[in-house]
């Protein structure tokens, strides 16, 4: 099947190469082109609850507060000073002149609204009006604060809250991406042209992989009117886009010159690499969709995107590199060695085999069990960490680093508010969809006012909207947003301190949402409860996959077995790193004490279809040499001998672009980069160049064991579906031994 779609694009290459630019074009005019507001994601649980019943008032209020307090710890406080009580008279009139700002709330008028040691006040208010108009007032609070701190150099007048630190974050997103793609791209071109010795042939990888990025944001553009995309998303499609259009190409290119090597003409030198890379591709592209695809038992907004845009970037490189990459290829014919590079363009365009794992192979099968033992060993204790994993996203304040002017006002606020930053949010509603302002709701707000700021757990300063029919209460929590500390905090809020408010009130009905605390402890539990599924899922399918693809019993459990370990050293690796806290300086960051929530199953997908690509081109390539005569330990090695190469080229390239992603702000990014660097890393050396092997030559004949089949009949039966219509066998059926 994948021989003759090869064909019909080498026969028809110019229709192949037109078809391919206009889908491209295409998707990119549906993204530009797609109009209507993009579709908002939902937090799972609770959370979800209140985001929806005040979403469904048409707005979202917005609340700011900003910190006076003078810089000299030695003067006095603000209740004392008065050039700092009129800076916050100033600023209090200059917000509440400014259109759009509501609900100003003064240090001067409210006693919670000054710090315990009375050195420090806090300014709060709202952002009203619609939604559309919440940039342009951001922006004039934003200005009025700048002027007031201009206008009291010996004060600290800072802001921070919904807007601001919402802002931040996805701005440094955004800068992170930029910064992503600013030096992935130059570092992946030049260990292309180190692989493949020429201009010509590194070009082509970085083509198909940045078309096939392109089309899938412009096609993505068009789905996130109806499904949620985010911006953390459109990073990890960039990241998964590049790595699979990469290696697919490689794969693909590596076999066309070996075969051209050997003597065949062009187009046989495709349509052999179609039947044997292309086969692979395509197995390696419906593993890793199909493991992709368990985030959706997730039941999350957040993964929804995600998935359809993996699934949607691995499947438009599959398509491409069986269609337009032929049809390329055999445009250039000869000249895909063009601009060769000094010193490296003869020996590499001649695609030769890789002598150090030739060598590294046959002493792994000559003592198997030996080298096995101390490469499962070494894994081991390399994933000995995980075990003691404590799930934890960070605050705001833990993922981005001080030297962001709205972190480190946050942090001050912390200091002197505790959780004033980044409150809860209770959403007030009536059940039967009638107004909560009345005087009954009132007085139980009133009742949770006085409970919350009597209570260490929660505090205050507490505020107060009124969102079209709906009452929205701020109660900041005790702790950093998303330790221990505040997730008690929030069990208390919820089971405890709203009952009592609330509890006597017929009809009414409250939901807490916020972020960071509420958020992440909803994500949390439904991750937690909806993972198993996850995992069970990915396990299962990849097993029935591997099945079908080498017709096997053992080798869809030998490639589960050794990726559960690449995955497991790579938890234990980023459990010792951010969670231990080694390499803070060298890497940049500050231990929060914990890893990211989303992180474990996120990697666990990922790398359970990524790492598939390697694994499947070695197998396929063992399998061929068995499948043509050759006993288990030289298939073993010939096979390896032959695909090491092109495995770790498009390793490395794999390992640098993850690598990148260390050197990001977030550290949340940190993890993932370093986590998924350390999985490829291992993935393409330990578990593909000695567990393997060993593994393979451990089980011998019967790694390609299956009831009722022999070598003789699965070779007949592989040769007849690689020679469609009589044309000669790519792979040539072997006598009985």
């Amino acid at each position: 099947m994948i021989g003759r779609i090869a064909a019909w694009s080498i026969q028809h290459r110019w229709t192949a190469i037109g078809g391919w630019v206009a889908l491209v074009l295409v998707a990119i005019l549906c993204g530009a082109l797609a109009s209507g507001s993009d579709a908002r994601s939902l937090d799972p649980g609770d959370s979800g609850l209140a985001q929806q019943v005040i979403a469904g008032q048409g707005l979202d209020p917005s609340r700011e507060s900003v910190l006076v307090q003078p810089l000299s710890a030695d003067g006095p406080g603000l209740r004392d000073d008065p050039a700092a009580r009129a800076a916050v008279r100033d600023l209090v009139d200059r917000l509440r002149a400014t259109p759009g700002i509501i609900d100003v709330e003064s240090p001067l008028d409210r006693a919670d609204r000054v710090s315990d040691d009375g050195n420090s006040g806090l300014v709060g208010f709202a952002l009203g009006g619609p939604l559309a108009q919440y940039n342009a007032q951001a922006k004039a609070s934003t200005a009025v604060v700048e002027q007031v701190a201009a206008a009291n150099p010996g004060l600290r007048v800072v802001q921070a809250g919904d807007r601001s630190l919402t802002s931040t974050v996805d701005q440094a997103i955004k800068d992170d991406m930029l910064r992503s793609e600013s030096m992935s791209l130059p570092i992946t071109l030049v260990i292309l042209l180190v692989v493949f010795g020429s201009l010509v042939a590194a070009g082509i990888p970085l083509l198909l992989a940045g078309t096939t990025v392109a089309a899938t944001f412009g096609f993505l553009g068009l789905i996130g009117k109806v499904i949620p995309v985010n911006s953390a998303t459109s990073v990890m499609i960039l990241l998964i886009g590049m790595a699979v259009g990469i290696d697919y190409t490689l794969f693909y290119l590596r076999r066309e010159r070996e075969e051209r090597a050997k003597g065949a003409s062009v187009r046989d030198a495709l349509i052999i690499s179609a039947r044997t890379s292309g086969h692979a591709v395509v197995v390696s592209g419906l593993t890793v969709m199909v493991c992709v695809a368990g985030l959706l038992f997730t039941d999350m907004d957040v993964f929804r995107g995600l998935t359809v845009g993996a699934v949607l970037v691995v499947g438009l490189a599959v398509l491409g590199s069986i269609t337009v990459l032929p049809a390329l290829l055999s445009v250039l014919g000869h000249r895909v060695d063009k601009g060769r590079v000094p010193w490296l363009g003869r020996r590499r365009t001649a695609a030769q085999e890789s002598r150090f794992w030739s060598t590294v192979a046959s002493a792994v099968v000559r003592r198997p069990l030996v080298w096995g033992l101390t490469g499962t060993v070494a894994l081991v204790v390399l994933a000995v960490p995980a075990l003691g994993m404590h799930l934890q996203d960070p605050a705001t304040t833990d993922s981005l680093p001080r030297s962001v002017t709205q972190v480190d006002s946050a942090i001050r606020m912390q200091d002197a508010f505790p959780g004033t930053a980044a409150p809860t949010r209770v959403a007030i509603w009536m059940q039967d969809g009638s107004t909560a302002d009345t005087p009954e709701v009132r007085a139980d707000i009133d009742r949770l006012r006085l409970l919350a700021e009597a209570d260490p757990r929660l505090g205050g300063p507490v505020s107060l909207a009124k969102v079209g029919d709906v009452l929205v209460a701020r109660i900041p929590l005790a702790g950093k947003g998303t330790d221990p500390e505040s997730m008690a905090a929030l069990e208390h809020l919820r089971n405890d301190v709203l009952p009592q408010a609330f509890g006597d009130t017929v009809g009414v009905r409250t939901a807490v949402s916020g972020k960071p605390t509420a958020q992440a402890y909803d994500f949390a539990e439904q991750l937690t409860s909806r993972a198993p599924a996850v995992f069970l899922f990915v396990l299962v399918l990849a097993l029935g996959l591997l099945a079908l693809a080498f017709r096997s019993v053992a080798i869809p459990i030998v490639s589960v077995l050794l990726n559960l370990l690449s995955v497991g050293s790579a938890y234990g690796v980023v459990t010792w790193v951010f969670q231990g806290g080694h390499g803070e300086g060298l890497l940049g960051f500050t231990s929060y004490g914990g890893v990211v929530g989303w992180l474990p199953l996120f990697m666990f997908v990922m790398l359970f279809g990524l790492s598939m690509d390697y694994h499947i081109f070695i197998l396929s390539r063992i399998r061929e040499r068995w499948l043509s005569g050759a006993d288990s330990r030289s298939a073993v090695v010939g096979g390896i001998r032959s695909s090491s190469g092109v495995v770790t080229s498009a390793a490395v390239i794999m390992t640098a672009v993850f690598a990148v992603f260390v050197t990001l702000s977030a550290i949340e990014y940190k993890m993932l980069g370093l986590g998924m660097a350390v999985a490829v890393l291992i993935d393409a050396t330990v578990v593909r160049g000695v567990l393997l092997p060993a593994a393979l030559a451990l089980l011998g004949e019967r790694a390609w064991w299956l009831p009722g089949r022999s070598r003789r009949g699965v070779a007949a039966a592989s040769a007849s579906q690689r020679s469609p219509q009589g044309r000669a066998q790519a792979i040539p059926t072997p006598s009985a031994r």
